[in-house]
């Protein structure tokens, strides 16, 4: 079956990850209907794949040649696609879910969870190669986590707050932070297997004062009695997360230099280091172990796949709903006990 499809946003991973796996999946989807806020670049995109450049997310989301709508960028409009495809009763394919206010993400959920539509929220690190090759050393040779360590360093957003696509990026220093944060949190959930119970946060943020960066750090916790109920036998698992935009306007050479590994992890019986997407070393008794798996199908093709399984499928998931509503819990969480300095119970 050949989903049609409306994309709404053509956000930074268009050229390098929609746009491919798209083409290469067009025995699956087949592109309907293209809007952007730049319509120049809606026109554009909408004539590589024979579509219709759409003014207006609700004109795009009632169309009948639309089955589903991929939004892949929140650009001005935020949840205002989700909740339009919501009333039409269209499959959501969602790549900037982690970017939904806070205080609009109870309500965004209610709607998805009543409307009866598919749901896919988009979560590149856990789908990549080198993730799906940790998980199974977990549970081969390494054994469960103990101690986790992940830190993104991204450079600073332009000043007129503008993506490279055209679009408006809003509060775009909190923005970037918050995402990455998400990302990083249900990373972390999803290699311990388990949701944390606990989290502390640290963290400045430079849109109140421009000498400080755009940073946060947080520790999360994982009960070890929600764990042995999981089959592990070990105290409580700690994440460290931290993320930030606290490059100088000149650092753009210094964002790679010396970059740590993008995700750390000390298992029972040995160690591991991953470099996403394909890249992971990790050490047991008989030493170090490296392997690259860029052979691998692109991390866009095996989400947009498990996304045209879950439309087909007669079994409605929710799951990505639950994890992505559940990591911006826990970074709103963070934030607080930033400012209490206290730890908050999840």
């Amino acid at each position: 079956m050949k989903l049609r499809v409306g994309v709404v946003g053509l956000g930074d991973a268009w050229e390098n990850r929609h746009r491919p796996a798209l083409r290469a999946l067009a025995d699956r989807f087949e592109v309907s209907a293209v809007c952007a806020e730049v319509q120049s670049l809606a026109q554009r995109a909408a004539e590589d794949f024979d579509a219709v450049a759409v003014e207006g997310v609700r004109a795009l989301t009632s169309r009948d040649d639309v089955d589903a709508v991929l939004m892949l960028a929140p650009e001005w409009y935020g949840p205002l696609p989700i909740l339009a495809a919501c009333e039409q009763g269209k499959a959501i394919y969602c790549a900037s879910t982690l970017e939904i206010h806070p205080q609009k993400a109870g309500e965004v959920k209610r709607r998805v969870e009543n409307s009866g539509v598919a749901f896919m929220a988009e979560f590149p690190y856990r789908h990549a190669p080198a993730t799906m090759r940790l998980k199974e050393l977990i549970a081969t040779r390494l054994g469960q986590p103990q101690l986790l360590f992940c830190h993104g360093r991204v450079g600073r957003p332009q000043s007129d707050h503008v993506r490279r696509n055209g679009s408006r990026y809003g509060s775009a220093g909190e923005q970037i932070v918050t995402h990455d944060l998400m990302e990083l949190v249900d990373w972390c959930s999803y290699v311990v297997g388990h949701r944390p119970s606990s989290v502390i946060g640290v963290g400045s943020n430079g849109e109140e004062n421009e000498s400080i960066p755009d940073y946060q750090m947080m520790s999360l916790g994982f009960a070890s009695d929600d764990l042995e109920q999981h089959g592990s036998e070990s105290g409580e698992v700690i994440a460290q997360i931290s993320t930030g935009n606290y490059m100088a306007d000149h650092g753009a050479e210094a964002v790679s230099f010396r970059a740590p590994a993008d995700l750390q992890v000390s298992c029972e019986n040995g160690i591991a280091f991953v470099d996403l997407p394909s890249n992971i070393i990790w050490f047991d008794k008989a030493g170090q172990h490296v392997e690259s798996l860029e052979r691998e199908r692109p991390v866009g093709e095996q989400m947009l796949t498990l996304f045209h399984r879950s439309v087909t499928s007669l079994v409605r998931q929710l799951g990505d709903l639950e994890d992505a509503y559940e990591a911006l819990r826990v970074v709103d969480a963070a934030r607080e006990s930033s400012r209490t300095g206290q730890r908050i119970r999840l």
